[in-house]
């Protein structure tokens, strides 16, 4: 249960009541009206900017439409008081009695708590990761992989229909570079010394095994041959052999793709020629010589004449090539039949997730799509910035096997997916994130990691407790719902009920922002609260979850405690994080 959205349709009862006595006109408009927690607790559980909202376009004085809503909401159940505060905002606060009645509400819909009906079943393309086919993922894949595989979670979550993708840039001059240095180790692997990797190839060790399998299948076959001879047969096992390292890479985060598309086939169907024909026919293509741009000059920019797509026509800072000079499709063009052809397979609602270096190319998607589709998609790209891998404080050592870069694979060898995944999402993805290998095992409350999971194995050791201090008592689920929660009556345990109703808020509010960090936050939040109550509790016995002398009050604080583990399990399986019931140094 969502209280913000019942307390929003109780708020939007009392104003048609006011309509209906002619208080308000008819046909008022209530789309901008919320409810939410006021920035202050003081002021209490809700407030609402109802009055705030209506009161000009009625021609009324907010503070009095105020008061005329505040009279209506006081004959509301579950409402204790209602006041009007400043220039119109109305704050409730509710009776205890309907936040315990909410613990039971957490305690039916176990980890299904949360869950939401927000986006209706619409179709989202999600596409993440697609990096570049030419060997295994770094650790700034990690985050993007995370991010985008989280916010596909967290949508399924909220009621949309997801769809997980990855791009496989295989059409490139990137491509056949990784097909020449494959050829190398093929030569290698035959017994002839290479030497020094030539510069401009792909250095790494991840292709000695693609050269090898060559040599044992085919043997001498492709030694002599001229490169157009065996350049496609290297690509096409180079591709595959890559591709089969990457989705390998990204099981050891447990994250796996529905759809890999590929830019060569999509090439190949005509998906280039589909969208360009689609921006012809719109008036949207033309010949014509771009002005060098002011400051540093863009690869794309040539003093010749071009075809030109009119991006600036959409909210992009000029027009853009199609066409290379030899007369190839520019890369934004196959990008754009890329994103066309999402739209063609049924995805209104595209995500996108990048490195932040391909920051300055958003404006000419966007641009693209919102002419491909007259404006009936909607793309958001989610720009993920680097991230620094420290050993206590100092750059992490580069890895042998890449050649080049620290790859994901170390990184999940080093700690493991659910650190991996966690911590990727403790900064927002536009904001750098240092990554320090020493820190992530610290048994700290710094550590987030560390901090949510203990609040969880620490709710499994308060239910040991409390079964052995109770050996013949029922601390099942259904149980539990029938304690008497009454007896949770400090202010610490109400107001760790109230952030426990706020998950559901806290859920469609990161799905409609594509925020999946958000999570991450709250469960770090509700982790603290749980711990405070903890160490209260040590301070004052009669505080404790198990009181040996008191079962029923025992019980109540059970319910309490089994409701902070559903929510925290709730969200870290939603975060792809598995919890853990116990915690050994």
């Amino acid at each position: 249960m969502n209280v913000f959205s019942a307390f929003t349709e109780i708020v939007e009862s009392a104003i048609g009541s006011l309509v209906s006595d002619g208080t308000l006109p008819e046909g008022t408009d209530g789309v901008r009206i919320s409810v939410d927690p006021p920035r202050d607790p003081e002021h209490g559980d809700l407030t609402t900017n109802a009055a705030m909202v209506l009161a000009n376009p009625a021609g009324l004085k907010p503070r009095e439409l105020a008061e005329s809503l505040a009279e209506r909401l006081r004959a509301q159940d579950g409402i204790a008081t209602v006041d009007v505060a400043g220039p119109g905002f109305i704050n409730l606060r509710l009776h205890d009695d309907y936040w315990r009645d909410l613990l039971r509400d957490i305690l039916a819909a176990g980890e299904a708590y949360g869950q939401s009906a927000l986006g209706q079943g619409r179709a989202v393309n999600i596409e993440y990761v697609s990096a570049n086919p030419t060997g295994p993922l770094h650790v700034g894949h990690a985050r993007g992989a995370v991010v985008g595989d989280v916010l596909a979670a967290l949508l399924a979550k909220a009621g949309y229909a997801v769809t997980r993708e990855y791009y496989i840039n295989d059409a490139g001059s990137q491509v056949d570079v990784l097909a020449s240095s494959a050829h190398l180790r093929y030569r290698e692997a035959l017994g002839e010394d290479i030497g020094e990797i030539p510069e401009g190839l792909y250095p790494g060790d991840y292709l000695v095994p693609v050269g090898q399998a060559i040599a044992a299948r085919d043997g001498e076959k492709w030694k002599n041959l001229d490169e157009a001879d065996w350049l496609p047969e290297f690509r096409t096992c180079a591709l595959d052999a890559m591709m089969e390292l990457i989705r390998d890479d990204l099981a050891l985060l447990n994250i796996r793709h529905d759809v890999f598309s590929s830019e060569r086939a999509l090439i190949e169907a005509g998906g280039v020629d589909t969208a360009l024909k689609t921006l012809a026919e719109a008036g949207l293509i033309y010949e014509g010589v771009l002005e060098p741009p002011k400051g540093k000059l863009p690869d794309d920019w040539e003093e010749r004449p071009q075809t030109l797509f009119r991006a600036s026509e959409f909210g992009d800072d000029s027009d853009r090539p199609l066409k290379k000079s030899n007369g190839s499709w520019t890369y934004f063009a196959s990008d754009l039949a890329y994103h066309h052809d999402k739209f063609r397979r049924g995805f209104p609602t595209l995500i996108d997730v990048w490195g932040a270096d391909h920051g300055g190319y958003v404006k000419r998607v966007a641009a693209g799509v919102k002419a491909l589709t007259n404006g009936l998609a909607k793309i958001d790209v989610k720009l993920c910035q680097m991230v620094r891998l420290l050993e206590d404080g100092e750059p992490a050592k580069m890895s042998k096997r890449a050649g080049t870069f620290l790859t994901l694979r170390d990184l999940a060898d080093a700690v493991g997916k659910d650190v991996i995944r966690f911590i990727m999402l403790t900064r927002k993805n536009d904001a750098p994130l240092d990554f320090d290998l020493v820190k992530v095992r610290e048994q700290t409350r710094n550590n987030p990691v560390f901090y949510v999971q203990y609040a969880h194995a620490r709710t499994h050791s308060v239910a040991n407790m409390a079964a052995e201090a109770f050996p013949d008592a029922d601390f099942s689920i259904p149980a539990l719902r029938e304690a008497n929660l009454a007896r949770l009556t400090d202010s610490d345990e109400l107001a760790l009920i109230r952030l426990l109703a706020t998950w559901p808020r806290t859920v469609e509010g990161a799905a409609q922002a594509h925020e999946p960090h958000r999570l991450a936050f709250y469960l770090y939040d509700l982790a603290a609260a749980f711990h405070a109550l903890w160490s209260k509790a040590r301070g004052e016995p009669g505080l404790r979850f198990v009181v040996a002398e008191d079962k029923e009050v025992t019980h109540a604080r059970m319910a309490l405690v089994s409701a902070v583990r559903v929510v925290i399990a709730s969200g870290l399986a939603v975060m792809g994080v598995t919890p853990v019931d116990e915690l050994r140094e």
